[in-house]
């Protein structure tokens, strides 16, 4: 059965979290402390971890980043902060998603199946080409390791999932819109800073100087495109 880990310090909404995530067929775990969220995140094997900001010993932004250390599933942020800068922070920490409470817990459940779902094909896929190789950055579909002049970089789940996605399309301009729908499968806050900031991400990590890219082009007005020639 597939595991969510449910990191959230208000017992009611864990439990109602819990119980339809398990009326969907997953199994849930709970976890009310930031310190005992990260044990057990990295004790067991689970498929998504729902993540709440504000728990006691470690914040939800701190413990985001301490997870990307070790994991790349999907993390879902469920807060009550709303405003667009601690969206953008999370994402910055290695979120996938944001969820706002209230919520609609069909809502929400809703997203972690196409989160696991996403996840779990694009990580079982194992006809495409294993390696892509581009100007010193090879992309490996089958461990999902990134290298650059042979020297591993560490990626979240959807920053892997973005940059593979726009490097096996090399010289195809695609729209926010349309990475958004591709790589989260529906449109995540309702608008496109979602993949603004997973672009800038990647930049930061596969570009020797982020602002003036040579992998990730910005087509003005248009969207992305990675560039493949010199």
């Amino acid at each position: 059965m597939t595991k969510i880990l449910i990191i959230e310090d208000e017992e009611s909404i864990a439990e109602l979290e819990r119980d339809y995530l398990e009326l969907s067929g997953f199994d849930a775990d709970i976890a009310t402390t930031g310190n005992k969220g990260l044990t057990m995140a990295n004790q067991s094997s689970y498929a998504l971890i729902l993540l709440d900001l504000m728990l006691p010993e470690i914040d939800g932004f701190q413990l985001c980043e301490e997870l990307r250390k070790t994991l790349d599933i999907p993390i879902l942020m469920v807060t009550a902060r709303k405003e667009d800068i601690d969206k953008i922070k999370g994402f910055n920490r290695g979120a996938d998603d944001y969820i706002v409470k209230p919520f609609n817990p069909n809502e929400l459940v809703a997203r972690v199946k196409a989160h696991v779902s996403r996840y779990q094909r694009l990580t079982k896929q194992e006809k495409a080409t294993p390696l892509l190789e581009i100007k010193g950055l090879t992309i490996d579909r089958h461990s999902r390791r990134v290298y650059l002049n042979d020297r591993e970089l560490t990626f979240t789940a959807k920053e892997y999932d973005l940059l593979y996605f726009l490097a096996s399309h090399p010289n195809q301009v695609f729209s926010k819109d349309h990475l958004l729908e591709k790589i989260w499968g529906f449109d995540a806050i309702g608008d496109s800073s979602t993949v603004t900031v997973h672009i800038r991400k990647i930049r930061e990590k596969i570009e020797r100087d982020p602002s003036e890219p040579t992998f990730i082009e910005t087509v003005w007005g248009v969207g992305y495109r990675f560039k493949k020639e010199d």
